[in-house]
């Protein structure tokens, strides 16, 4: 059976995120995981200090697995890992050891954490961020797909993210709804050299065999002309999603620093749970 990797949440944490992920794990049926880090300065002094990283380690097992017993959840099981790098941790274990997703809760959507975004960027596994601020929930699951690209890479891509996507509408008993963005500069838009709605129209028939392999209802599908960003916030608002699917197209070298623009700039605002499929993810599970 796959695994599901639920990283333990800070203190500060409002949303039970390990409550949620065993939730998920046992909706995909998979085999949920937890995961404590641990890690502190330790002078080099063996005499001293010799054992406290077992203690420490030891210490937050015990913390959790009481915790975990307190509600019901004693049959899940911990893994407490002394690691300086917690993401370079999960990204490793996670991809090397049968691991379908990873479930992580982020405190601020508008303001990551550096390790956040290095867990996105480093990830070969899909990533579930978990919001603690949600939309007052609808049921749907918005998914975000690149219709005009003819990479096959990106095509691959856009696939694993259908999938998911819709995954998570049969499992939630939600509505699948797809978004499209035109992208067009705001400038040409403000000043009216261009007919946002002629681009959309025409966007529509351009890829309507592709649509109709999708096999969604009209009313389902969102053409919009605009920011990527700006426009799935906005829609994921209006549909009060309860989960954003979206790909993340993860660059190598020196641009490998970013997780890839527009996925960044949706992940500043969104107030749903995002679920990040990384290029090159496996399948579906």
């Amino acid at each position: 059976m796959s695994k599901l990797f639920i990283i333990e949440p800070q203190e500060a944490a409002q949303v039970d995120v390990i409550a949620k992920g065993v939730e998920l794990a046992r909706q995909l049926a998979l085999a949920p995981e937890v995961f404590a880090y641990c890690y502190e300065y330790i002078p080099d002094n063996p005499v001293l200090f010799g054992d406290a990283p077992q203690q420490i380690v030891k210490h937050k097992r015990q913390e959790l697995t009481a915790q975990l017993a307190a509600h019901e959840l004693a049959d899940v099981p911990v893994n407490v890992v002394w690691h300086k790098h917690m993401c370079e941790h999960v990204a490793e274990h996670s991809a090397a050891n049968g691991f379908s997703m990873v479930v992580k809760g982020i405190y601020a959507s508008n303001n990551l954490c550096p390790s956040d975004w290095h867990l996105l960027r480093s990830s070969k596994v899909p990533v579930m961020l978990l919001t603690e601020q949600p939309l007052q929930r609808g049921n749907t699951v918005l998914m975000a797909l690149d219709l005009d690209t003819l990479k096959p890479e990106k095509l691959a891509l856009n696939q694993k993210v259908s999938q998911y996507a819709a995954q998570l509408a049969e499992i939630s008993g939600a509505t699948l709804h797809l978004a499209f963005i035109v992208r067009a500069p705001r400038l040409l838009r403000d000043l009216a050299v261009i007919n946002s709605h002629e681009l959309v129209k025409e966007a529509y028939q351009r890829h309507q065999e592709a649509l109709n392999d999708i096999g969604l209802p009209p009313e389902q599908v969102h053409f919009i002309c605009g920011d990527p960003a700006q426009c799935i916030y906005q829609l994921s608002c209006s549909l009060k999603s309860q989960y954003v699917v979206l790909g993340a197209n993860q660059r190598q070298g020196i641009a490998g620093f970013v997780l890839g623009n527009t996925a960044e700039q949706i992940l500043q605002n969104i107030r749903s749970d995002v679920l990040v499929i990384p290029k090159g993810a496996v399948d579906a599970c």
